[in-house]
């Protein structure tokens, strides 16, 4: 690679490297991505403050539910513990006992009901000793029958005093010796056998045993019951009364899915936004907080299965479901999970959706005015860098000509001396004067003479190599520096140089043309070995009048001897 192609190559990528625009372009980049960056952080911190609203409002709602059915369970509780207490120490009243004592004429009956003070008690309902002996799950121990039954019109005093928890269909005892007492009233006698099949064949009852239900604690039941002709969805809380290691039978409370919903709209009262769903535990829907049903959310199988999936793992969490966000709790006295459905367009409506509208409508708008600003700093930058580079390329260049002055000449063509001193390389320059130049000038005139240099800087450009720097130093005289080439290279290239303008007619006018010719003397480091530019184009400058003492139109190369 010569010199001079090092020297523009380092100029360029200086240029481009550098370039006003370029620099611009990095700072806006820096400025938006840094605007982004906090935008998001800002929304990262408000997705955080509304997952922990959101997680506030189902705790509240699931603190209240859970009071609220944790009120039903303590009265379940307080029934079991005084139906022990009557069967451990029995009333001791001479009419309980006579009252009891009639059970022996009634085993026999298909059904019976018994009676012990209808203002104070509940009446106790029963079947046969036949009906009871063809259901497994069912004894009539004659030892235990007395004592369960005198504790059982007890537990209807106490049934009778407490009403049932607020929203609850019924309460009701059922004792695996064929008898059952309850707060909802019959429709008839002939009702007394089939719902004492119903309740003994429930799911609440049949799986307290002690097989099933070795803790013997409460637990929760979702089942159907026909009810005026048609099936209906309870909801009942059941806990197995045991005294002595022996199963008497089942307190059991029973809700209707009305209540569930009442006793959740109450707990959601003034707890944000969004839809509550309660849900048993094998995932069915109880009730929800949406007063019309129509507006109620849905989920589909895929959606369930996912909602099921991540519950598995926590009992409380969060889910993104497209457009909704769904998060969940399990409750403590219930055997389910509330749900909080909180959809985009609630969200939007609420305050954090304000705040995040607001806060993007910000980001929006700086990011629109940063373009804006960036479009015109830029355009500015680059307008100013235009006019930069054209004041030094007039700085450096002849207006006339368009090659080099004589300032930029003179400081590449030193820097190019240095260059080739430094890796030793050939360094010769050439001095040029076109000849006769002012017989033109007051023949043609000015703007004649000024054609004739443009063509002239022209040909030599378009004749001297690559790496070869020409310019103009004078009027009609013109310099070029040849780098790496030596005192016969040079030679070749002047002459080269002084044939081509000799050939060519110039166009001065309409139809005037001109043949003008060329002069140069040209001088080398080499012949010296002195790579001071000034003192070899003080060199060449003698030689070109030397060729024009000769008769002009030549090459002098040598001093004369």
């Amino acid at each position: 690679m010569q010199p001079d192609d090092i020297v523009r190559k380092e100029v360029f990528s200086a240029r481009h490297h550098f370039h006003p625009g370029r620099v611009v372009n990095i700072c806006f980049i820096t400025v938006l991505i840094f605007s982004t960056l906090l935008t998001w952080r800002e929304a990262v911190v408000l997705e955080d403050a509304y997952a922990a609203t959101q997680h506030t409002h189902l705790e509240n709602v699931v603190n209240s539910l859970d009071r609220q059915l944790q009120f039903s369970v303590e009265k379940l509780l307080f029934f079991r513990n005084g139906m022990q207490d009557a069967l451990e120490t029995p009333l001791a009243s001479t009419v309980l006992r006579d009252t009891v004592s009639r059970i022996s004429d009634l085993r026999g009956k298909t059904f019976w009901d018994l009676t012990f003070d209808a203002r104070r008690t509940l009446t106790l309902y029963g079947v046969s000793d036949a009906f009871v002996a063809q259901t497994n799950s069912l004894v009539r121990d004659d030892d235990r029958l007395e004592r369960e039954m005198s504790a059982a019109f007890e537990m209807g005093y106490l049934l009778r005093i407490n009403a049932p928890a607020a929203h609850a269909r019924r309460v009701v005892y059922v004792s695996r010796a064929g008898f059952y007492v309850s707060t909802e009233p019959h429709e008839g006698e002939r009702d007394i056998t089939s719902r004492y099949y119903h309740l003994v064949t429930s799911p609440w009852f049949t799986r307290q045993s002690e097989r099933d239900n070795r803790a013997r604690s409460v637990r929760w039941f979702t089942h159907a019951v026909l009810s005026d002709f048609q099936r209906e969805q309870i909801v009942t809380v059941s806990v197995p009364v045991d005294y002595q290691h022996y199963w008497y039978g089942v307190l059991a409370i029973d809700f209707t899915l009305q209540g569930i919903k009442d006793l959740l709209q109450e707990a959601v009262d003034g707890n944000g936004e969004g839809e509550f769903q309660l849900y048993d535990n094998a995932f069915n829907l109880l009730a929800t907080s949406e007063s019309v049903s129509g507006k109620s959310n849905r989920f589909d199988a895929r959606e369930r299965a996912q909602i099921a999936g991540a519950m598995e793992k926590d009992t409380e969490g969060e889910l993104r479901l497209g457009s909704r966000y769904v998060n969940w709790q399990h409750l403590n006295h219930f055997d389910g999970v509330l749900l909080r459905i909180h959809t985009f367009r609630e969200g939007a409506h609420g305050d954090f959706g304000s705040i995040t509208i607001a806060l993007t409508l910000l980001w929006l708008l700086f990011t629109g005015m940063l373009v804006v600003s960036w479009f015109v700093i830029r355009r500015m930058v680059s307008n100013m860098y235009r006019l930069q580079h054209s004041l030094q390329w007039q700085a450096w260049h002849d207006p006339l000509t368009r090659i080099n002055n004589r300032g930029a000449l003179f400081e590449r063509a030193k820097a190019l001396a240095k260059r080739c001193e430094q890796q030793q390389q050939p360094y010769s320059v050439m001095q040029l004067d076109l000849d006769h130049f002012k017989n033109i000038n007051d023949r043609y005139g000015h703007q004649a003479g000024d054609k004739v240099l443009t063509h002239a800087a022209r040909l030599i450009t378009s004749t001297i190599r690559e790496a070869d720097v020409a310019g103009r130093v004078g009027g009609e005289e013109f310099c070029v520096v040849l780098p790496g080439a030596g005192p016969e290279e040079a030679m070749q290239i002047a002459e080269r140089i002084r044939a081509r303008i000799n050939d060519r007619e110039m166009l001065v006018k309409k139809s005037q043309t001109v043949r003008i010719s060329v002069s140069i003397g040209v001088s080398s480091a080499l012949e010296c070995d002195n790579y001071d530019f000034e003192q070899l184009q003080s060199m060449a400058d003698a030689r070109l009048y030397q060729a024009k003492q000769r008769g002009r139109n030549q090459v002098v190369g040598q001093d004369e001897k």
